[in-house]
């Protein structure tokens, strides 16, 4: 398995078997923000939910739960750096892999502007420098050295970027943890205003009403957007076919445990009241000078951590689609040297700054980066969709093969789609109305109140990709004449659980010549010899 893995990868000319599944995880984790999502979303749910946050972290985990298992099994049979791309390709055939990958871009895209913007922001902020923290302009040129940065650390080669992530997660893990331990000790030591002790109540989403729940989950789902990063760097992970899909798994457990820790913590020090009157940063609020520096820092190195992270999955999403001959050949161009992509990691950095530049002409204000936040959500919820719905698609013929196979790779990703399916549509109706958008309507003239920026953003860059699916159709035709797969046809790539053996003689019974020989060329000869 191993050696296919690493075949592959060499095709495509990328570093083989550089990190192992501990990078890979930590690359996972990292592309989420921890501190930076915690101090952005907790206020917001605790707004919703009160004491239940920790219960609205736990519920938004199952639908990424049960998309990463998706991401698992894909992973086994088909180890790309494209991931999503690839994958929809196979199952759902090459227009639905190609708008996949166009879902993947938009989302990187849109989000690097806004974790850039956090990383210079609180730059500035440690050093006291409020004034350059308030200007536009000083922001965005802090940030753009930001991404320029990471762009550069993504070029220079894939075992840099993961010591870059170790340094930069574990400094915000550990000043997240230890916050979170020195709060609870206060509880109960010093009793501070507004807190109160542990319950076990605050984890059970039974006690909160459907509204609390859907309204909560909608706003905690996508702080755990980033973990598939994962399965982007599967062909340089040492036995990726296995490893990558072990750290999309390992990846939302770490994000899930994390967030409950902090969600318990901050709703026992301060309260729920306290939480959703500081939505934008409860993390910093929380604590007086100078230990708010630490929890400055720790949001810094997220919003870091997750600007590099963020280069990884668009710049080999890119090269698997011009690998595929689906985009232009430049961007399938790797360094002979540093074994990563050229083009596909350097355009990315120069459009994030050019997009971040034309939000800063739109509207000067940092409202309009947290509209772009809000719109993020369509992109994820549809590449992250159309991913889980692939796995039971692809593996058609085998979801009924055992109970492991029926739960695993049927119900879970198709449970997630639906979660998914059910956020998207939500936020539809939600973004919809321009008072839950930061910026003023978009489009409103006489008495139509307009469309919330937000839903435009959102729902605009998706459709962006439309005209330029149909410039690919022409473009690229070869690529477009590829069908959609089932597994079977992938038979010497399938993991153990849906391999066919000479042991399963009542299985083999149904299986075509071609099939057959594929499994077992050797025993085929014997029999036509025969």
């Amino acid at each position: 398995m191993a050696a296919v893995a690493e075949t592959e990868a060499r095709q495509k000319g990328l570093k083989s078997g550089a990190i192992g599944v501990v990078s890979a995880t930590v690359i996972g984790v990292a592309s989420t923000a921890p501190a930076y999502s915690a101090a952005c979303t907790i206020g917001l749910v605790a707004a919703v939910a009160g004491h239940g946050s920790p219960a609205i972290m736990l519920v938004a985990f199952f639908p990424m739960l049960f998309t990463a298992a998706a991401y698992y099994y894909l992973n086994r049979v088909d180890p790309d750096c494209g991931a999503t791309f690839s994958w929809v390709t196979r199952a759902m055939g090459p227009n639905a892999g190609w708008l996949g990958g166009w879902g993947v871009v938009v989302a990187d895209i849109v989000v690097m502007p806004s974790l850039a913007w956090i990383a210079a922001y609180y730059t500035y902020s440690l050093f006291g420098a409020d004034g350059l923290a308030s200007d536009p302009w000083a922001l965005l040129g802090l940030g753009a050295l930001f991404i320029l940065a990471m762009t550069l650390i993504c070029w220079l080669g894939i075992e840099l970027s993961a010591r870059t992530q170790f340094v930069l997660l574990a400094t915000e893990i550990l000043i997240l943890v230890g916050f979170s331990i020195w709060a609870i000790v206060k509880v109960y030591l010093n009793h501070p205003p507004g807190s109160s002790p542990l319950s076990w109540d605050w984890i059970n989403p039974f006690k909160l009403s459907l509204s609390e729940l859907s309204q909560g989950v909608l706003l905690a789902l996508f702080i755990y957007w980033g973990w598939d990063t994962a399965a982007n760097v599967n062909e340089e992970t040492r036995d990726g076919r296995r490893s990558s899909g072990v750290a999309t798994v390992l990846s939302t457990l770490v994000l899930v445990g994390t967030y409950v820790v902090v969600a318990f913590a901050t709703t026992a020090y301060k309260g729920p009241r306290f939480l959703a009157n500081n939505p934008d940063d409860v993390l910093t609020t929380m604590v007086g000078a100078p230990w708010n520096k630490l929890l400055m820092i720790a949001v810094l190195t997220s919003a870091m951590a997750s600007t590099q992270t963020t280069i990884l999955p668009t710049a080999r999403t890119t090269l698997s689609m011009a690998a595929h001959g689906a985009l232009p050949k430049a961007l399938a161009k790797i360094h002979p040297r540093f074994l990563t992509p050229t083009w596909s990691t350097w355009w990315f950095g120069i459009a994030s700054i050019l997009w971040w530049v034309l939000l800063v002409l739109v509207d000067r204000g940092e409202n309009i980066l947290w509209d772009t936040i809000s719109g993020l959500g369509f992109a994820i919820a549809f590449y992250y969709g159309i991913t889980a719905i692939a796995a039971p698609i692809l593996f058609r013929k085998h979801v009924f093969g055992s109970l492991k196979n029926f739960l695993l790779v049927g119900v879970a990703p198709t449970l997630g789609f639906a979660a998914l399916l059910w956020v998207f549509v939500k936020s539809l109706f939600d973004y919809w109305d321009p008072t839950n958008s930061y910026t003023p309507a978009w489009f409103a003239f006489g008495d139509f109140r307009g469309i919330g920026p937000a839903l435009v953003i959102g729902i605009g860059m998706l459709l962006l990709g439309i005209p330029l699916w149909l410039w690919a159709r022409r473009a690229y035709p070869d690529y477009f004449r590829r069908r959609a797969e089932i597994a079977e046809s992938l038979t010497e790539m399938l993991p153990d659980e849906f391999r066919v053996t000479e042991e399963t003689t009542e299985i083999r019974e149904f299986q075509t010549p071609s099939v057959r020989r594929a499994v077992d060329p050797a025993g085929s000869k014997e029999r036509r010899d025969e």
